[in-house]
């Protein structure tokens, strides 16, 4: 229980022989009082516990007696020695109970939290008061600051398990993700960095400021022995908060420190990922202490400014900080100007030729973070089309459980491992019952063509029916079955084998929009298709259609489309495949299944893309019947497909689907986007249609809205102007004029306005 200020009053006048009335101070962790004493003059009373330990209580006396006749001694609290025997930490025993006393100046100044003016001076003022304490305390040593603490930023793995107290998904994926990258950029250097005995706590409410100078540092209850940068992170931490210009804030103190003790480039290429360590380990603290029903408002009191920085620390390239971090010091900038010339040519001479690259001015991409990608000139872009990523580049979760699996085992599914039926059973628990048997490939285009493989051996016919414009993949098979492959520049032509029906696109199709009964017309093409297959003796052994077509322009499917062609397949003896590589794993919202908004229930689905977000994973997911055809005595065995990686990534997926609701994410984002999308429509006539379900979303731009002439040239230059604005868009479609927008789930509102936004910049300035 805490002592009362009368009581208070009587220990400070026993043991330390001042008259004084005492008020309550809130504190973090010991129990702080400020004394007045009857001549005015103030101090501040410090109540410790064995919880501290008298080791470490004696150890801040120490350090404080260490720094008394430095130049900063006159800018940091000194103890007073007790009336009777001059101890300065003073041991009593109160009803059976060992408490410690200290009394302690008291230094003036406001708060740097309560400060509203920040000059630039005042944060160099900063940097080069820690800088000229830390030099001062490299000849100081105590074994009791030598503590694994929590607070310590080299402990920050310590946060990962209290992750699960952050209910927020977007928040925890951020939290994660800075882990996750401590782990990579940090860890592995950490004992080879200079260690020094610090205060580690130099926190807006620790920092006196007076005149727009730091007037006082108190506090040294977190004091550690730790990497000496990890001091210099915690300071730039706090200085970022409620800045205007964070990095800029921030590298006005590491400049004024590296003024006062120098600092080396590694120390500071480490700064961006050591103050984002910080803020996790704030974050999480605040995260459990909430769980844990606390009412300290000091377990509190930095979370909204702490969660602020992570989002724009996220949005912040590392290289960027790192090269404003050097140049505080006067270090070579990371940065250079290379135009890639060099790179581009070694490409050309290793790489087919054939392998093109985004944008007139190509991007060099060094680092992904859920949404957003880094190149390696500081530049950060907001991902709006790498569907791949499905849950977002680099997501914690899914990236720990792959680095588990590989450290473990990966091999092959002639031998027995659990990950393979445990995710098989994971992924058909998704789709209708009938929708059990699996086969995992690396690819969808290598699904697609087991797919094909599967519906001849179950029919015995071999023509598929296929849309205009769709395209598959990349296998020899899988470019067979994609009109936009094989009718386009370099294509072979049209297999005898192939047939395609007309794109049901109803905004340039033969039936558009406000035809109630635009599908069942669409559909009846494929009946025609079948009709002539039946005259010359033949079946189809399958149709296959994505479920909203993704090349094809971006088109989500008319109404009662699939449930007629389906019905006209099936009748006709033909399997139905539903290609959901681009458009499952809840993308479209409303269903998990792009199939299921047509409320139709395929007999083969292809699963790729998004399944290990980003690892070379696929499916090929079948009824029994079609599995027992398949089984003709010849073996089906992939070396890779299957293997315990894999399979645990895939399962890593949709547990991140499920946990961070991602599929009501999508509809949620989705939705408002296309709003947003459609305001901008009636602006901008450019804009012919805005079409999509979730985030698969397309915006298709013509040059006039009667004729819908594709404007190309234009949104060429639209892409290109996106990109320059930190926004990574590509087109599609047969006309190349629709703008494709095909996000990681993780893409939230406040991105969707972002975009939209630069995107009205963009129009009206082409206007």
């Amino acid at each position: 229980m805490r002592f009362s200020t009368e009581a208070v009053n009587l220990l400070v006048k026993q043991y330390f022989g001042i008259a004084g009335k005492a008020t309550d101070l809130s504190g973090y962790d010991e129990w702080n009082y400020l004394i007045t004493a009857s001549d005015g003059k103030r101090y501040v009373f410090k109540v410790g516990t064995d919880q501290h330990g008298a080791a470490f209580l004696r150890a801040q006396v120490k350090i404080t007696e260490h720094l008394a006749f430095t130049s900063v001694g006159s800018r940091l609290q000194q103890h007073y020695p007790a009336i009777d025997d001059q101890l300065k930490m003073v041991p009593v025993l109160i009803d059976g109970k060992r408490y410690y006393l200290r009394l302690l100046n008291f230094l003036e100044g406001n708060f740097w939290a309560a400060s509203t003016v920040r000059p630039g001076s005042l944060y160099a003022d900063l940097g080069n008061f820690l800088g000229t304490m830390d030099r001062h305390l490299s000849t100081f040593s105590h074994p009791a600051m030598h503590r694994r603490y929590t607070w310590d930023i080299s402990t920050a793995p310590d946060a990962n398990r209290k992750l699960k107290y952050i209910t927020d998904p977007h928040q925890r994926r951020i939290a994660g993700y800075f882990l996750l990258q401590f782990d990579t950029e940090v860890q592995p250097v950490l004992s080879s960095l200079r260690h020094a005995y610090v205060h580690n706590d130099a926190n807006d409410y620790n920092l006196l400021v007076t005149n727009g100078k730091i007037s006082g540092l108190i506090d040294f209850g977190d004091m550690v022995y730790t990497a000496l940068i990890n001091n210099l992170a915690v300071a730039c931490t706090y200085a970022m908060f409620d800045a205007k210009d964070p990095l800029y804030a921030a590298s006005l103190v590491v400049g004024g420190y590296h003024s006062a003790y120098p600092l080396t480039e590694q120390e500071t290429d480490l700064l961006y990922w050591l103050i984002a360590a910080r803020l996790c380990i704030s974050v999480a603290e605040s995260a459990m202490n909430t769980a844990n029903g606390s009412t300290n408002e000091h377990h509190f009191v930095t979370e909204k400014s702490a969660w602020e920085l992570l989002e724009y620390l996220i949005q912040c390239n590392p290289v960027k900080a790192q090269d404003a971090f050097r140049k505080a010091c006067g270090f070579a900038s990371i940065i250079t100007k290379d135009e890639y010339a060099e790179l581009l040519a070694e490409r050309k001479k290793y790489i087919g030729r054939n392998l093109s690259i985004s944008y007139d001015q190509p991007l060099k991409i060094t680092r992904g973070a859920l949404q957003y990608l880094y190149d390696d000139k500081g530049g950060t872009y907001i991902d709006c089309v790498n569907n791949v990523s499905h849950v977002g580049h680099c997501h914690p979760v899914v990236v720990r459980r792959m680095q588990q699996q590989i450290a473990r085992l990966n091999t092959n599914t002639r031998y027995l491992h659990d990950g393979l039926e445990e995710f098989a059973a994971a992924l058909t628990a998704t789709l209708p019952p009938r929708l059990k048997v699996c086969y995992f490939t690396n690819s969808g285009s290598e699904a697609n063509d087991l797919a094909i493989r599967m519906s001849r051996h179950f029919t015995k016919q071999e023509d598929v029916i296929v849309l205009d414009h769709a395209y598959h993949g990349t296998s020899t098979v899988a470019i067979q079955i994609s009109p936009y492959k094989f009718d386009g520049k370099g294509g072979f032509g049209q297999q005898p084998w192939v047939h395609k029906a007309i794109s049901p696109d109803l905004y340039r199709g033969q039936y558009q929009y406000g035809d109630a009964m635009a599908g069942e017309k669409y559909a009846a093409d494929v009946q025609r298709i079948i009709a002539e297959l039946k005259q010359q003796q033949k079946a189809p052994a399958a149709f296959i259609c994505e479920t909203l077509l993704g090349v094809g322009g971006q088109i989500p499917l008319p109404d009662n489309y699939l449930q007629s062609v389906y019905a006209h397949v099936k009748a006709a003896g033909g399997v139905c495949i539903a290609d959901e590589v681009q458009v499952g794993f809840g993308r479209v919202g409303e269903k998990f299944w792009g199939f299921q908004l047509q409320e139709v229930e395929p007999d083969i689905v292809v699963l790729g893309k998004p399944i290990g977000n980003g690892h070379p994973l696929a499916a090929v997911v079948v009824t029994e019947e079609i599995a027992n055809a398949f089984n003709n005595g010849m073996e089906y065995f992939n070396t890779f497909g299957g293997n315990p990686v894999s399979m645990v990534t895939g399962a890593a997926v949709l547990d991140v689907i499920q946990d961070e609701e991602m599929q009501r994410h999508a509809r949620d984002t989705g939705d408002y986007l296309l709003q947003l999308l459609k305001d901008l429509m009636a602006k901008h006539a450019i804009i012919g249609d805005v079409r999509g379900h979730g985030l698969f979303v397309g915006a298709e731009l013509v040059k006039n809205r009667a004729t819908k002439e594709p404007a190309v040239p234009e949104i060429h230059q639209i892409v290109q102007a996106m990109k320059a604005r930190g926004f990574l868009l590509s087109t599609d479609g047969p006309l190349h004029n629709v703008l494709k927008i095909k996000p990681p789930l993780v893409f939230t509102r406040d991105n969707a306005l972002q975009m939209v936004q630069q995107l009205d910049a963009v129009l009206s300035a082409m206007q």
